[in-house]
């Protein structure tokens, strides 16, 4: 067989050397962990984040490593914000490869009947509309080379709501209706996206995580969340790292409109 007709092999398809990527919300936890995990694969990752000093402490880890990784103060809310972050990566690197929109949270601390209504529209904000004005501002890069990865991430409370009772007696605040709202609507948004932006060469894909603790968690939270799941484990924040390889490289080429839920199995019972 002719070595230019081989097929590539799998090491080939998860190479990302020569891609840049922006990670939103990438200094801390999980944006943190699928920054490094395309970092790791060769990529130039743009860790992005409103808090300038933790990013730039967490990106000279990663350099530290021979990483390429570089920090951008970026409020995503802000859509003239969004668009000089994008435009900035793209002057100074030639192109955008990858978006993983990443930052997002809850402002909930009120639940119905007595719920403020601005924490829904705050947390439909840093959510779904933060992932909608990123997606859309690498896309105005991504169509003209016809290449793109769009990943979004939503969480198994996209597609599940959550039982009040799972939560009674822990320190824990949950986050309630509004995060449930806005990360079901980035799920199919990201269906949206990928349907819109597939003509284009780019493909835009759905990570959903599940119970992934933060240091200082509640320790009862964490063994309830453990027994939650089908394997019985604890996730962590690399427990993303697989999931984000194969949506950022060409491994992952031919599947777009996905929402994959990196759970435990929590959510097949």
């Amino acid at each position: 067989m002719n070595s230019e007709t081989q097929p590539a092999t799998v090491q080939q398809l998860l190479d990302m050397t020569g891609r840049v990527a922006i990670v939103t919300g990438g200094g801390t936890h999980l944006g943190r962990a699928m920054a490094t995990s395309m970092a790791e694969l060769g990529a130039q990752v743009v860790v992005a984040s409103r808090r300038q000093e933790l990013l730039e402490s967490e990106a000279k880890i990663l350099q530290d490593r021979g990483l390429a990784v570089e920090p951008y103060q970026c409020d995503v809310t802000d859509e003239n914000a969004v668009n000089r972050m994008v435009d900035a990566t793209v002057d100074k690197h030639g192109q955008i490869d990858v978006m993983v929109c990443n930052a997002g949270g809850s402002k909930t601390t009120s639940y119905i009947p007595n719920a403020i209504i601005e924490e829904f529209r705050q947390t439909m904000d840093l959510n779904a509309t933060s992932t909608y004005m990123c997606a859309q501002a690498a896309a105005r890069h991504m169509i003209p080379a016809h290449y793109g990865r769009i990943i979004t991430v939503a969480s198994i409370h996209g597609s599940l709501t959550s039982n009040p009772a799972f939560y009674e007696g822990l320190n824990f605040r949950r986050s309630g209706p509004p995060y449930q709202a806005a990360k079901a609507a980035i799920i199919n948004l990201t269906r949206a996206l990928a349907s819109e932006l597939g003509p284009h060469g780019i493909t835009a894909n759905c990570i959903s995580p599940g119970q992934i603790p933060r240091p200082g968690n509640d320790p009862e939270m964490n063994e309830r969340a453990r027994k939650a799941n089908a394997v019985g484990v604890i996730g962590t924040a690399d427990d993303l790292k697989g999931a984000v390889a194969l949506l950022a490289s060409d491994a992952g080429k031919w599947i777009t409109g996905l929402n994959l839920l990196v759970d435990g199995g929590w959510s097949i019972w």
